[in-house]
């Protein structure tokens, strides 16, 4: 039901844990690459079904650093990475367009939704409309819980909250609470505080502290979430391992790479949809 609705969603749209840190000095061997991730790829479980098969076919071992997409780009952009795989498409267009990438490609996607409390003091429990539902919790001056941290979920809340006319950081600190944190966290936060989040459907799944929170607001176009891969420019870095790195992302959107992302699941509910057709 979900894939069927969220195909009519992502033509629309075209018209989440064993992190790695990035090591001091890069190996010379291309055995293992480093990907600059976000969480939500870490804290759904994905990486933890995708790499052993990826590493079964090449060889290759596939360490992740898992942070905000925003964090991510910024360590890619130090050359901290073979491979950027995030969550915010005109961040991702920016870097290859400056020269930090060579090419972007559509990888995946699923999307976001609002949770929070069943008893919904905000009365938003139903509705397509995320920008009104949002307006709605500023209204009642309901608890809501934001990462706040820069990453491809909270700047896709940030681009919601602009189309409300409601201002949440004026609230910063009462209703509106920025924990700083990853998916995963703020949910915790928001589960504790009887909160409202936005959070990327793939973490809500794997989420096992849901409390009393439950998906009260889902299906605006505006929610779905598109994830892409890009190579790291070894023009501009030349310690990159580009021929790792590449077999890496020629992987991920080959019909292989892309049958096993359709094939990871939790509790008979697919996290994310192949949607690999070149380059973006």
């Amino acid at each position: 039901m979900f894939r069927r609705g969220f195909l009519a969603l992502a033509g629309l749209a075209a018209v989440g844990f064993g992190i790695a840190s990035a090591p001091a000095v890069r190996a010379a061997d291309d055995t293992f690459i480093l990907v600059q991730s976000t969480t939500s790829t870490q804290n759904s479980g994905l990486f933890d079904y995708l790499l052993p098969k990826f590493k079964a076919k090449s060889g290759i071992e596939v360490r992740v650093v898992a942070v905000g997409t925003g964090q991510a780009i910024k360590n890619a952009k130090n050359g901290d990475g073979d491979v950027l795989f995030v969550h915010s498409k005109p961040d991702e267009v920016k870097f290859v367009e400056e020269g930090y990438g060579v090419e972007r490609f559509d990888v995946m996607y699923n999307d976001f939704v609002i949770v929070g409390p069943k008893d919904d003091p905000a009365g938003i429990k139903g509705m397509n409309d995320a920008a009104a539902a949002l307006a709605k919790i500023a209204e009642a001056k309901a608890p809501f819980a934001s990462r706040g941290d820069d990453s491809g979920t909270d700047k896709q809340e940030k681009r919601l909250w602009a189309t409300t006319g409601a201002d949440p950081k004026a609230a910063s600190g009462g209703w509106y609470r920025e924990t700083g944190s990853g998916m995963g966290p703020t949910l915790n936060t928001a589960a504790g505080m009887g909160a409202y989040a936005l959070t990327d459907r793939g973490t809500w799944i794997s989420f096992k502290n849901k409390g009393d929170l439950e998906i009260l607001v889902e299906g605006d176009p505006r929610l779905f979430n598109q994830y892409g891969v890009i190579l790291v420019n070894p023009k501009k870095f030349p310690h990159v391992k580009a021929k790792a790195g590449q077999a890496f992302v020629d992987w991920l959107i080959s019909p292989e790479g892309q049958q096993a992302i359709a094939g990871y699941e939790i509790d008979g509910q697919q996290l994310f949809f192949p949607d690999a057709k070149g380059s973006g």
